[in-house]
């Protein structure tokens, strides 16, 4: 039965993380209906970002409620919302409404990922649990692979029935209608499947709303509709000001109130830390990946939209591979030396990387991005495992959405601070370039100034992506460093022998 549930539930999650990238393979479609100006795609990115928005910010205050009221109640109420910011999506004919289901849809999709960790704690034994919980990693990771594709294939898959021409002509709506059956079907194996618990926890409301608003701020404060401008938009400085605000204030709030949003009791509060600074720092890895590898295959290579994107395809499917395997010998050789093994392998892949020529071959990149993608990947499972062992399991749910926060965290932090350096960078090394013009010149004088502007001009790119991806190889080191701290093999040993000898007795 216990199966069952975390197949259910992995399901859920897969969906969610689905439903975080299905955007972009529509996303053309969705702005024409929409009427948004071509050359202001820029105006469409919250349809993005709002849903990344709901995910981060409602996570820590839902993964308590599942500690309080039971993991089968939470991913009920996570579902229905999902369904609920769903149908406002597929009805929405305005931008601001659109946003707004996209928000709800990824505050109920936050939740199911942490919930589901935290209902692997219930169902399985410590020393068991590392390969379950590198299932649902790799459910999560499979989102990121299949969510692009799975857009497009639904929307191509309705555009071309006949029986649905006339009842609604917006192909993308399709892609958010969709998803009512497959959360109603989810509910009901998790009604059967999952077991109702609940436990006398009390509820950090405010807490858990100022972190929420902490979050929201920072992801507000990160998104620049313009980064041709500048690196961050013109309220980020005061939103980012706003965000470390908030998040003071949740500070001194956890300090003095009766009930918090992580109780210290029971927490170890060293390898807590150090799951956390690990996550921020394989978040921050990833997310550079995605960015910046397609651009630079668009800058450098100069290839289209579309062949820069399959490029990442290695990347994203050596990811849940890794996720897989990371669960498989997390339980045989401890969460400590396959996190630090992992992330030692990604600064390795991240060190070739930077080393990329213009015109590296086919088969160094797939094989350098293979390589870290499945680096990053054995790290996601020992994290949830170790998160889980370190705190009491009355702060299971909030102690997994902690470690899921910071990863996100990681990702959008990261991802803003080093292309500031990078763009800080080209227009450093790009200072004295001058755009040669047909003017005045001979046209094969011209020629020769402009294969030299060009060279120049890939000599500072390469330079900025080779400094971008220097810097994630020592964030993955530092994050390999910050693995020593998690629990080692010996340690976990002797906590499962103690636990089971508590349960006999």
């Amino acid at each position: 039965m216990r199966r069952l549930a975390l197949i259910a539930a992995g399901a859920a999650v897969l969906l969610g993380a689905l439903d975080a990238y299905v955007v972009v393979g529509v996303l053309t479609d969705m702005v024409r209906d929409l009427r948004i100006p071509v050359n202001e795609l820029q105006q469409a990115t919250p349809i993005v970002t709002g849903y990344l928005l709901g995910y981060v910010a409602g996570m820590p205050l839902l993964g308590q409620l599942s500690d309080r009221f039971g993991r089968r109640f939470v991913l009920h109420v996570s579902l229905a919302g999902f369904a609920v910011g769903s149908v406002i999506t597929a009805l929405a004919d305005e931008m601001p409404l659109l946003v707004a289901g996209r928000v709800v849809q990824g505050l109920a999709g936050g939740a199911l990922l942490p919930v589901t960790m935290a209902l692997v704690a219930d169902l399985w034994e410590e020393h068991r649990r590392s390969a379950a919980l590198g299932a649902v990693g790799a459910a999560q990771e499979l989102g990121s692979v299949l969510g692009t594709l799975y857009g497009v294939a639904l929307a191509s898959l309705f555009n071309a029935w006949p029986l649905f021409e006339g009842w609604e002509p917006q192909s993308w709506r399709w892609v958010f209608w969709v998803n009512i059956p497959l959360a109603v079907a989810a509910m009901v194996i998790v009604q059967l499947t999952v077991p109702s618990t609940k436990r006398p926890v009390r509820i950090d409301v405010v807490g858990g709303a100022l972190l929420a608003l902490a979050l929201a701020l920072l992801v507000v404060g990160l998104y620049n509709p313009d980064p041709s401008t500048s690196v961050l938009p013109s309220w980020g400085w005061p939103v980012l000001g706003a965000s470390l605000a908030v998040l003071v204030g949740f500070v001194l709030w956890e300090r003095r109130s009766p009930v918090r949003l992580l109780s210290p009791e029971g927490v170890r509060w060293t390898p807590f830390f150090g799951v956390l600074g690990v996550s921020l720092a394989a978040g921050a890895a990833l997310m550079v990946t995605l960015v910046d590898v397609e651009l630079f295959a668009q800058t450098v290579q100069l290839k289209d939209s579309a062949a820069a994107a399959r490029l990442l395809t290695r990347f994203l499917i050596a990811l849940p591979v890794g996720a897989l395997l990371g669960g498989f010998l997390a339980a045989r050789l401890g969460d400590r030396w396959v996190s630090f093994t992992g992330l030692s392998i990604a600064a390795v892949a991240y060190v070739l990387i930077s080393r990329w020529p213009a015109d590296v071959s086919a088969f160094v990149l797939d094989r350098d991005l293979a390589v870290a993608g499945f680096g990053l990947g054995l790290v996601i499972a020992p994290l949830s495992a170790a998160v889980l062992r370190v705190v009491p399991s009355v702060s299971h749910g909030v102690a997994s959405a902690f470690v899921v926060v910071a990863r996100m965290t990681g990702m959008l932090v990261g991802v803003a601070a080093l292309s500031a350096w990078g763009l800080h960078r080209f227009e450093e090394l790009t200072s004295g370039l001058n755009t040669p013009l047909p003017f005045g010149v001979p046209p094969a004088e011209y020629q020769a100034q402009l294969a030299e502007y060009r060279r120049r001009l890939t000599e500072a790119l390469l330079t900025e992506y080779h400094e971008i991806f220097l810097i994630t190889a020592a964030i993955c080191v530092a994050g390999a460093l910050g693995s020593l701290l998690l629990p080692g093999r010996q340690r976990q040993q002797v906590e499962s022998a103690s636990g089971s000898l508590n349960s006999t007795r």
